[in-house]
């Protein structure tokens, strides 16, 4: 758990000093608008286990500075309850408070002691005049809480009583992990997201994927879920674009070794008339800018979706185009096939019946945990040099 104890870090300037890698991360983008003296406690799951670990609030899509009057981090027992003596306080460059401007992130000061793999992990934090657009990521699939009021410091959960699907201003928790350790960030739409996948049980195909790491013994080890429902790889929308993204989302994250790439049927579908061509541009723009950074690159081919609504035969041709090219291209480092793995055999078009979660473009439990088990773990890392 997190303990009130001393660093475990060695000191600056030590030799094989941990580095510090992503536990948990979620894409943010606009989720409403922001409410004064609002307390949130927000509940997410780590992947990775590490010391000192350290959360990133975003206030990328606020139009004025939020200031964030008091910021704790501990560990759930149940609910909005807390472990006791695990609820301690964050700050800011030593500050206890701190305000972030606008189109902004900020990083916290390290929290002395170790963070297990796997384990919800609570930040509560507290906004005491904020207002204006509400950074977030919308589809949470768990359940946090908000009050009125600063309780952030309170393990009790007597203040906690109102219930969010949502998480607000934070989007990322990283800790220093063993040397070697490395990150995959999932760039991806609602699919990697979650959406028909069973809430407060982190059965979303990187969840999965995460204890799939967990128990291997490779450098791979932390999971960043960056999905945002609705997202496009080349036009906004529902959040910025991959393209728009891929910097904040994957690129600046501490210890990414591997973006996972499954996006492009939201742009196929939409009938904006965006062609086989745009979107594998797209994806290569994606692939050049991650190898320019030394970081791997693994893409996954478009799984299907007839009978959703907005499937037709001409954006059928246009997946069965891009899936070919992103078996045969010979530009990413490696390739996971969602699409064999989720279509049926007795109709490719459509996801298998077993795997859907009832809409026919989103799989449910089963298909999730089909996906995660799919990846090749040893396809996650690649000889190229992080720069």
């Amino acid at each position: 758990m997190v303990c009130a104890c001393q660093s475990t870090s060695p000191p600056a300037g030590a030799p094989d000093v941990p580095a510090g890698v992503i536990t948990w991360g979620a894409s943010a983008h606009v989720v409403g608008e922001a409410v004064a003296d609002r307390g949130y406690r927000l509940v997410v799951r780590t992947s990775v286990a590490g010391s000192d670990p350290r959360i990133r609030l975003s206030n990328a899509f606020g139009d004025r500075p939020v200031t964030f009057g008091s910021v704790y981090a501990g560990l759930r027992k149940r609910g909005a309850e807390l472990v006791r003596g695990s609820n301690r306080r964050l700050t800011f460059e030593g500050a206890r408070s701190v305000t972030v401007p606008a189109g902004e992130t900020v990083l916290s000061d390290p929290l002395p002691g170790r963070l297990p793999a796997l384990t919800d992990l609570v930040v509560s934090l507290h906004t005491p005049d904020a207002a204006g657009p509400l950074t977030g990521h919308w589809l949470a699939l768990q359940t946090s809480y908000v009050t009125s009021g600063d309780h952030t410091g309170e393990e009790s959960a007597a203040s906690w009583t109102r219930t969010t699907g949502s998480w607000s201003y934070l989007d990322a928790v990283s800790v220093r992990a063993r040397a070697g350790t490395t990150a995959v960030a999932a760039l991806g739409d609602s699919i990697t997201d979650g959406r028909h996948a069973s809430g407060g049980l982190n059965r979303r195909w990187p969840d999965h994927l995460a204890r799939r790491l967990h128990q291997a013994e490779g450098d791979v080890r932390g999971v960043a879920n960056e999905g945002i429902a609705g997202n496009k790889v080349l036009a906004d929308g529902a959040g910025p674009s991959a393209l728009n993204r891929l910097e904040r989302d994957v690129l600046a994250q501490p210890g990414v070794r591997t973006v996972f790439l499954f996006e492009g049927v939201n742009d196929i579908k939409a009938r904006t008339g965006v062609t086989a061509g745009e979107l594998i541009d797209g994806y290569r723009e994606i692939t050049g800018r991650a190898h320019a950074a030394g970081i791997c690159v693994v893409a996954a081919t478009i799984a299907p979706f007839k009978g959703w609504p907005e499937w037709d035969e001409d954006a059928e041709a246009v997946r069965r185009t891009v899936n070919t090219y992103i078996r045969t291209g010979g530009e990413f480092d490696a390739v996971t096939d969602f699409d064999r793995v989720l279509r049926s055999p007795r109709d490719p078009e459509r996801i298998r019946p077993a795997f859907d979660g009832g809409d026919h473009l989103h799989p449910g439990d089963r298909g999730m945990r089909a996906m995660a088990d799919a990846v090749d773990l040893e396809s996650l890392d690649c000889d190229r040099v992080k720069r």
